[in-house]
C-alpha cells in the first residue's frame, strides 16, 4: 500500500514536495542512488577540520586546506568552506567526494526553492533541510562514509550570524558563539574556548579563525596549518548583512604570517 505525504513529518519551515527538487527527482524515478561494492573499502580522502564564529557582524567560517587517506595527505589544497546561497556558507568534514555531492544539492535544492517561491527559506528552515540530507545519507555513514557539515549564516530576519552543528544521524544543534568539528575540531574548540570573546571585529574574527586552525595543526596530523612559502592559506569566508564574502589569499597571507611569528 503507498502512503500519502504527511507534510506535518517534516521539521518546522522545511521545503515541501512542491518545493524540494530532491522530491521533484523522486517522483520523477530520478533519485541518485548510491552504493558501494561488498569488502573493504580503499582509503578515501577525507575532509578534516573546519570552524566558525560570530563576531559583531555576522559569521566567520574557516576550514583547513588538506585532505587525508589514512595516514597519507592526499591533497594539500582542497577547498572545504562553501558558499550555500547569498547569506549562507557550508563547511564539510568527513569523505571529501561524498560532501561534495552532498553540498552540491543542498546549493540545488535552496536555489529550487527560491525560484519557486520567490523568495529566500528562511536560515532556520536551510538548516533543517540541511539536517535532513545528512539523515538520508545515515546507510552510507555506517559503511565508513561520513559526512558532517558545519552551517552558518545571516539571519536577515534577527539581524545577526546564526551557526549549526550536525551529527552523523542528522540531529541539528545551534550554537552560540562557535562550532567546530572534523578530526582537529576539539584541539581548535579548546583554543576558541580560551580567546573567544563576544562582539569582536571581523579582523579579530579572522585571526582568531586562522589562530585556531593553527593550534588544531599542532595537535593533529590530519589537519593542515597555513603554508606561506608554498602559498596555502585557510579557506574562510565571512557572512553579513551584506551577503557573502570569500576572504582572498593576500589578506589571509598577512595574518597567517602574523599568527606564525606570534607562536611559541
Amino acid at each position: 500500500m503507498s502512503r500519502s505525504f504527511d507534510p506535518s513529518l517534516l521539521p518546522l519551515d522545511t521545503p515541501t514536495p512542491d518545493t524540494s527538487f530532491a522530491s521533484l527527482l523522486e517522483r520523477h524515478g530520478l533519485t541518485p542512488a548510491w552504493a558501494t561494492a561488498a569488502g573493504e573499502l580503499p582509503e578515501i580522502p577525507e575532509g578534516t577540520t573546519v570552524l566558525a564564529l560570530r563576531y559583531a557582524d555576522g559569521v566567520v567560517m574557516a576550514g583547513d586546506r588538506r585532505a587525508t587517506a589514512g595516514n597519507i595527505i592526499a591533497h594539500k589544497r582542497v577547498q572545504k568552506v562553501f558558499a550555500a546561497d547569498e547569506f549562507s556558507a557550508v563547511a564539510i568534514s568527513g569523505t571529501a567526494g561524498m560532501a561534495v555531492e552532498l553540498i552540491k544539492l543542498f546549493q540545488t535544492e535552496l536555489e529550487h526553492y527560491e525560484k519557486i517561491e520567490g523568495t529566500r527559506l528562511s536560515l532556520e528552515g536551510k538548516a533543517n533541510f540541511l539536517a535532513r540530507l545528512v539523515r538520508n545519507h545515515l546507510p552510507l555513514a555506517f559503511q565508513g562514509l561520513v559526512v558532517v557539515p558545519l552551517f552558518c549564516g545571516y539571519d536577515e530576519t534577527e539581524g545577526e550570524g546564526r551557526l549549526y552543528t550536525f551529527d552523523v544521524v542528522g540531529g541539528r544543534y545551534e550554537e552560540q558563539d562557535y562550532a567546530t568539528t572534523g578530526s582537529g575540531g576539539q584541539e581548535a574548540k579548546s583554543f576558541l574556548k580560551a580567546t573567544y570573546t563576544s562582539g569582536i571585529d571581523e579582523e579579530r574574527a579572522l585571526r582568531l579563525a586562522v589562530e585556531a586552525l593553527v593550534a588544531a595543526a599542532e595537535e593533529d596530523a590530519a589537519t593542515g596549518g597555513p603554508d606561506i612559502r608554498r602559498g596555502i592559506f585557510p579557506n574562510v569566508v565571512t557572512v553579513t548583512a551584506a551577503g557573502l564574502t570569500e576572504i582572498d589569499d593576500e589578506r589571509l597571507a598577512g595574518i597567517a604570517a602574523a599568527v606564525m611569528e606570534a607562536r611559541p
